[in-house]
Formats: C-alpha cells, structure tokens, sequence
C-alpha cells in the first residue's frame, strides 16, 4: 500500500486534467500575445500531475522522492533565475539532456525490476525500454555536446575526419544488433541494456560533434523531439498515460518545430546533420574581404538620418542579445516614435540562437507585440524604408543567400535589409557571424558600419537624437 490510500479514480482524472492542461498551453504557445498563459497553464497541470504521483497508491516512499525534488527544485529555480538570455539555449539543450537520461535511466531501472531468473518481461514492455533507453541516451550525450559547442568548452567548428559516417553507421547497427539479440535470445539480460545505453551515447557524441554551431538551433529542437519520444515510450514502460501523452506532444512539436526551422534555412534536415555547415574560419572571411572597404559612420551622424527618417526598421540579432541592449533598442524606438518616424521590428525565424529568441528579448524590454513583424510581413517594406537598423544581426540579413550560388548559405530566406535606402549597422568588429562566411551586407555602398558594443551605441544615439 502506499502512503496514502487515494481511489485510483481521482488520480486518473488528475492525470487527465494534467493532459488537457499540457495540450491547452501548448496551443497559447503559438502566440506571443497568449505565451505567459500558456507557461502558466501548463505549469499547473505540470504541478497537478505531481501531486497526482505522489498521492498514487503505488508511490511507497514519498520522503526520498520529496528529498530529490526539493534539490532539483531548488537548482532548476536558481538557474531559470539567474541565466542570461544569451545562454537560454544552453538552458534548453541541457534540459533536454536531462530528460533524455532520465527516460533512459527510469527504463533501465523498471526493467531491472521486472527481469530475473525465469522471469522473461512482455515482448511490448521490452520493446519499449529498449526504444527508451536508446532514444533517451542519445538525447542526453548530443545535448551534452550542443551545450558544450554554444557554451565554447567545445569548438564551434564541425568536427569531422574520414569515414565518420562510416562511422556514425557502423554505431547505429551495432546498437540494432544488439536489441535485436536482446528481444529476441536474451530478454532477460540486463548487462546488454546497459550496453545499447552505452553505444547510443557514443552515438549521441558521434552525430552532434561534426555539425556546426550555426546549427545548433536545430539540433536542440531535433534533440527535444528525441527528449519527447523517449519520455513517451518510458510512459510505455510505466504504464502512465499522462507520461505517454506529454511525451508525444512534446517528440511532436519538437518534430514540426526542426521542419520549419530547417524550411527558414531553406536547407534539408539531412543536410543540417550530415553537411557539416559552418566551417569558414576567420582567416577565409579575412582572405576574402581582402581589397574592399566599409563605410564608418560617426553616433552624430546616424543619429541624424534616424531622427529625419520616415520609416526606420531595427533588424536584432545574437549580438543585442550579448550586449543585453533590448532597453536600451526600445528607448531608442521610443525615441523616434516621439519625433514621428514609424519604427517596426524585424524577425527573423532563426536570429539569435533559439526559435523566439528575439521575441522573448524584446517582450522583455516591453516592445509591444504590434510592432515585431515575420520575415514575409517584412520584407516588402525595405524598398521603401528609410533606414535599417541592423543591432548585432549577421547571417540573417548577408545578401550572399540570394547572390552568390557558391555561398553555404545560398538559397536560405534573409532579411532583405540592403534594399533599404540607408544601412547602419552595429557591430563589434568585421568578424563573421556563427556560419563562419564573410557578409556582403557590410561592403554595399548604402551600408554604414557604427562599431562598438550594441548597448553603448544605442544608447549614445538616445544621447544624440535628444541633443537634435
């Protein structure tokens, strides 16, 4: 019996409040207007479904369980209150990896209950830990290594040699092979559980190490999808419904999520996995830039051509999210707004380092919603924009993707920001962005480049514009 005599009932309605919460909030997710919500909504449900567990009949010792969740509680707590944005997506790859194992290592651990001597496990309880443990392992070693190369404690760069598919395959049929062999002649076995685990985490190192970190974004998303599947089949193992239908929604919208991403590149999943993208080092982008020059412009007189605009837009990128510049960007926006130029901000689907990176940057600094335009919203105002300012954006905006078919980067949708009558751009210095290839944007002749850090500059061009 467990600690608590609950009729089985109530627990199973409150497993199925938890579902409804999870996919209610997932839907208000798809709009930044109804996000907080939707976060809310389904932190209730979250909070309601663990309620649910520890009163469950078959919970036996709830002081270890409070015990764990108190230590992780209070971890999670601190590191959701003290990252800075600019490593959300460190956050969310490391969670990832967390869940991953932790589907990974629940199956283990029920199996281990259910096999012994003589005491072969159900064919779909078998197939279910075993995709678990496979699909989980793989999560939590290629998150581990999404976290390093975004972190820096990895190499940015594609780490690659010869024959490494060979390589990457020879891994994934050795894992087949062996829960193959453990279904089918030794289900009993537990020492070839742990050795599929095993493989599939040398398999997790072995596909993430050679993509690059420009596509990082989807590799995180791709690997919360394996997170979702894995918990789905662990509800398998369990016999939880609610496990098995927050895992699907969660392996689900993760799975859509990587296909828009891949389609806002305009680059196939296989070749985000297998292209080994981003290889361009500084020294290529300084060969190439060799002979061409850039306009400086001085903070005085951008701020002029801002203050007398009729239209300005602000294309953000990763660099105002390094410089934590939103405030600063949306007192500037203020700024112009006051003087009567119409100011609109552009987004770019996979600016920043996660989906909605910019988004949550600029809600936080309270730009209100009407004024973030989509890519398609945006595009065909360039033409007749005054002046685009473009605050630590690189790849997004790099004319290349439409012009130059030998460019890594050819085909995938940009901002269309140098179809604007004047460019400034804010930028550190003439380092290349995270694909590694140099920006054709920086040479054009209505371009202005204002160096310094995207804080200071914004806010010295609040200084100057009040001065006018």
């Amino acid at each position: 019996m467990g600690w608590l005599n609950v009729p089985r009932i109530y627990i199973e309605l409150a497993y199925l409040l938890t579902a409804i919460s999870f996919i209610v909030g997932l839907k208000r997710l798809s709009s930044p207007r109804t996000a907080r919500s939707g976060n809310q909504i389904a932190a209730v449900g979250m909070a309601i479904g663990i309620l649910a567990t520890l009163l469950d009949q078959r919970v036996l010792n709830i002081w270890y369980i409070l015990i764990g969740a108190l230590i992780g509680g209070g971890i999670g707590f601190y590191l959701a209150r003290t990252v800075q944005m600019t490593a959300m997506p460190q956050m969310v790859a490391l969670f990832n990896g967390m869940g991953g194992g932790a589907a990974a290592f629940t199956s283990i651990s029920e199996y281990m209950k259910v096999v012994g001597p003589g005491n072969v496990p159900p064919l779909d309880f078998a197939i279910t830990t075993v995709l678990g443990v496979l699909i989980g392992s793989i999560s939590m070693s290629g998150s581990a290594i999404a976290v390093g190369k975004l972190q820096g404690f990895i190499t940015a760069a594609p780490v690659t040699y010869r024959g490494q598919q060979l390589v990457n395959a020879g891994l994934f049929v050795i894992a087949l092979l062996l829960a193959i062999y453990l279904l089918a002649f030794a289900p009993t076995n537990l020492a070839v559980l742990v050795l599929i685990a095993v493989v599939a985490v040398v398999l997790g190192v072995a596909l993430v190490l050679p993509i690059g970190g420009a596509d990082m974004p989807v590799v995180i998303s791709l690997l919360n999808s394996f997170t979702g599947l894995a918990a789905a089949f662990t509800g398998f193992v369990l016999r939880s419904n609610v496990l098995i239908i927050s895992g699907a929604l969660v392996g689900a919208s993760g799975t859509l999520l990587t296909q828009l991403m891949s389609r806002a590149m305009n680059r196939p999943l296989s070749n985000i996995l297998f292209g080994a993208f981003g290889t361009a080092g500084s020294a290529e982008v300084a060969a190439s830039a060799a002979g061409k020059s850039v306009r400086e412009i001085s903070v005085e007189d951008a701020a002029t051509l801002l203050a007398y605009a009729n239209q300005v837009i602000i294309v953000p990128g990763y660099g105002l999210a390094v410089a934590r510049a939103q405030n600063a960007v949306r007192e500037l926006g203020d700024l112009l707004e006051e003087k009567g130029v119409t100011v609109k901000y552009a987004i770019h689907p996979v600016a920043g380092r996660m989906p909605g990176h910019m988004n949550v940057l600029l809600a936080e600094a309270d730009v209100p919603y009407d004024r973030l335009y989509e890519m398609e919203q945006i595009n065909p105002e360039f033409p007749r924009t005054d002046v685009a300012l473009v605050i630590g954006a690189n790849d997004v905006v790099n004319p290349a993707a439409r012009n130059d078919p030998k460019s890594p980067i050819y085909g995938m949708p940009i901002l269309d920001v140098d179809k604007a009558q004047n460019v400034i751009v804010i930028k550190r210095s003439m380092r290349s962005g995270f694909a590694g290839i140099e920006n054709e944007l920086f040479y054009e002749p209505n371009t202005s480049m204002l160096f310094g850090d995207a804080k200071e500059a914004a806010e010295a061009l609040v200084s100057a514009i009040k001065e006018l």
